[in-house]
């Protein structure tokens, strides 16, 4: 169950990254609360999978979901770059996270 609750986290982090560059300088008060929202929500949901996970290994996924889900999320949406390298260090991304959750005592 706490490993469902790390990966909600971790996509409410992609949400509010997204929400920051929608926010424009928190100039968009949609956008702005969305990202306070977020932000709560994710680091409440980190803190408590941080209780019975090990706390190196939530943080790493959380973040890593994080990025993979942010970089996804601004080449679908934002047209940045998917060049070779990116995409190639993306996947190793995803594979250090699977391979966390794998290898995790929990």
């Amino acid at each position: 169950m706490n490993w469902i609750i790390l990966i909600i986290a971790g996509l409410f982090e992609v949400g509010f990254t997204t929400c920051l560059k929608l926010s424009n300088n928190f100039t968009n008060l949609k956008w702005s609360v969305a990202f306070f929202i977020c932000i709560s929500l994710s680091f409440a949901l980190l803190n408590k999978a941080a209780q019975t996970l090990p706390m190196g290994t939530a943080y790493a996924v959380w973040t890593g979901i994080g990025a993979v889900g942010t970089v996804i999320i601004g080449i679908v949406y934002f047209q940045e770059p998917a060049t070779f390298w990116r995409i190639f260090f993306i996947c190793t991304l995803i594979a250090s996270i699977a391979g966390l959750k794998f290898f995790a005592s929990h």
